[in-house]
């Protein structure tokens, strides 16, 4: 999970977001879902993208700054060792 929160682009679109969810597939690449910023509608897009097509940019959301109060969000804590 060390890749979750952070800040990325698809090298192919220019699409840049905050990476949210990891997508691995039994016989195929893994993806990665990225979400962007709200645009002036306040619409946010989000795509998933393989693994080879993203850049890894500097920065990242915490996980602490996202978690809900009633118990939703992360299973995971920051601390936690990462998985891929």
């Amino acid at each position: 999970m060390k890749n979750m929160g952070r800040n990325a682009q698809d090298q192919i679109t220019g699409f840049k977001g905050i990476i949210t969810g990891k997508c691995l597939y039994l016989y195929g690449c893994s993806q990665y879902l990225l979400v962007g910023k709200a645009n002036k509608d306040g619409k946010v897009a989000s795509h998933w993208y393989d693994s080879g097509r993203i850049k890894f940019l500097k920065g990242r959301v915490k996980i602490s700054a996202v978690k809900s109060d009633d118990g939703d969000g992360p299973e995971f804590r920051e601390d936690s060792p990462p998985t891929d």
